[in-house]
């Protein structure tokens, strides 16, 4: 009962650490003639979407995938099981393939990892201030700018709102 447990637990730490590392292999890509068949995730294959196929990923991970031999790299969702050939770790869509630059060869080695999606920091906008542009003419009148104008009514709008409430 206890070497059971161990033996499970071991396959899963394998199994988990071997998803998190980067991917070596051979990319085939699907034949347009498979556009608009179901994938094993329930969505239609385009040929113009950037999808793949892959053994392990849950459906729905971003993978990047690299082509060594010439640098290019394309950003793809799961959305099929596959490629069930020997020797290759995924299976692309055209443009995904075109994307990286296979098309002419039909089989190529690619480097694939789980793409980690990033937070673009931002500053909020109580922080963030517009800077005035002075308008005036030679002669000293000054003039407003339409979206100017538009800025402050919307202002005026959204504080007659708040009074309401």
């Amino acid at each position: 009962m206890i070497r059971r447990l161990y033996i499970t637990i071991l396959t899963l730490l394998i199994s988990f650490t071997t998803l998190a590392q980067p991917e070596s292999g051979k990319a085939s890509f699907y034949s347009k003639s498979f556009s608009g068949r179901k994938t094993a995730s329930g969505e239609r294959l385009h040929h113009d979407s950037l999808t793949c196929a892959h053994r392990t990923y849950p459906f729905g991970t971003m993978l990047l995938v690299t082509n060594p031999a010439n640098g290019k790299q394309v950003i793809v969702k799961v959305t099929d099981r596959g490629p069930y050939v020997r020797g290759r770790v995924i299976d692309l869509s055209v443009r995904a393939a075109q994307e990286l630059g296979i098309i002419a060869q039909g089989i190529a080695p690619v480097i694939v990892e789980k793409y980690e999606e990033s937070v673009i920091p931002y500053k909020p906008a109580e922080f963030f201030s517009q800077p005035e542009l002075d308008m005036s003419t030679n002669d000293g009148s000054a003039a407003k700018p339409i979206w100017v104008e538009l800025n402050e009514q919307m202002k005026k709008k959204h504080q007659e709102e708040k009074k309401k409430r």
